[in-house]
């Protein structure tokens, strides 16, 4: 195991009516006035926006609202926002919404103390180790979607147009200070968005476990109990989308999965993410659509590195009979395959709506210049072109 560090501010508020504490826990944690950020209509649809105002007004927190926030979000919007606290005097920012909503409300909390282009910390200043951002506004979520783990993580991603970069920046400053999660929020979700957050959230742990570092059984477990979890009550909710301990579940999963909890002290992969961000940049598809058809191509070309640990992926997590290590190994990505396949989730890129002719570009915007990317089997241009080219 390696040595780490691993800090976790955020605290959490599970369970139904958990929205009634927004309010006060925005008080507690300094705001005054607050930035409401959300995505499209369906939070006010469903009821949840108006919870949130409601409790907002009972602890007597003034809010500016901010809505619009698309799906691979965008720094015009983020760039809006920071304009917008500024004005405002904004000394909250609260996101109400799934990850995307989250990740840019992040970027608008730290921009708006940045002296400089909060795009800066997003192109990265050193590839191989992030500037951290140094500062930011507290951020509180209310989450309603289970998937991308912004609502413990001190991520955010971002597409920068207009070249439609999907970048990302990394500090404690955007930990979230708060998490709201109530899993009922959950239960009108589309069942496609549905099936790539529980996509989503797998990769997340499958980004960790893959890994050089040895010694970590402490995560090992760990890992293998989130990846076995996130199979069983995805299946669950996929056929009752209204079953609160299975919604419950999820979303808990979501969390940990990607707070870190999962990857201290053990060197991480994060090589799918980073190809599918482009494509999910040019195509405009879901996250973790976009990972199901590149993970699953990355296991395949990747897995000779270490075929007891892929073995051991398919014996713990999907109940592969033991047998032959190698034989193991395929039958363990066979079925992490047919578990996205069940969910709806696309396996290749004509089921994306990618094109093969746009490999070459895909490649190249993910900018590596030479370097490589991934930690259990470093990958190179040639690499990631056949791995796209697989798919």
């Amino acid at each position: 195991m390696d040595n780490f560090e691993f800090y976790s501010p955020t605290r959490f508020v599970f369970g139904r009516g958990a929205e009634e504490k927004t309010g006060a826990l925005v008080r507690k944690y300094g705001g005054t006035k607050a930035l409401l950020h959300y995505g499209g209509g369906s939070v006010k649809a469903n009821g949840v926006y108006d919870k949130v105002v409601a409790s907002l007004e009972a602890a007597g927190v003034a809010y500016v609202p901010l809505g619009g926030v698309q799906p691979n979000p965008r720094s015009g919007l983020v760039r809006e926002g920071i304009a917008l606290c500024r004005r405002e005097k904004i000394d909250f920012v609260l996101a109400v919404g799934g990850g995307s909503v989250i990740d840019s409300a992040k970027a608008i909390a730290f921009g708006t103390l940045y002296d400089g282009d909060f795009a800066d910390f997003y192109f990265g200043k050193d590839v191989k180790r992030p500037t951290p951002v140094p500062a930011a506004l507290p951020i509180g979520t209310v989450l309603t979607i289970a998937a991308a783990g912004s609502e413990g993580s001190g991520n955010s991603i971002i597409t920068l147009e207009p070249d439609m970069l999907k970048r990302g920046a990394t500090g404690d400053a955007l930990r979230p200070a708060f998490s709201i999660l109530n899993p009922e929020f959950t239960f009108t979700l589309p069942a496609y968005q549905t099936a790539c957050g529980a996509t989503d959230m797998f990769a997340h742990v499958v980004e960790r476990y893959f890994t050089p570092t040895r010694d970590v059984a402490v995560s090992d477990e760990l890992c293998e109990g989130l990846m076995r979890t996130i199979v069983a009550e995805s299946r669950k909710v996929m056929s009752a989308p209204r079953d609160y301990a299975a919604r419950a579940n999820l979303m808990w999963a979501g969390s940990l999965a990607h707070n870190n909890v999962c990857g201290a002290g053990r060197a991480q992969d994060w090589a799918s993410h980073g190809i599918e961000h482009e494509l999910s940049a040019l195509y405009g598809c879901a996250h973790g659509a976009g990972l199901a058809v590149v993970m699953p191509a990355w296991m395949d070309y990747v897995k000779d590195v270490d075929i007891p640990r892929f073995a051991r992926f398919a014996a713990k997590v999907f109940g592969v009979p033991e047998g032959e290590p190698a034989a193991m190994a395929a039958e363990g990505i066979r079925h992490y395959r047919a578990w996205l396949r069940d969910l709806g989730m696309p396996l290749t890129f004509a089921e994306l709506g990618a094109k093969k002719e746009d490999i070459p570009a895909l490649v190249a915007k993910l900018g590596l210049n030479g370097n490589t990317v991934g930690t259990f089997k470093p990958l190179a241009e040639a690499d990631v072109t056949r791995i796209l080219e697989s798919c």
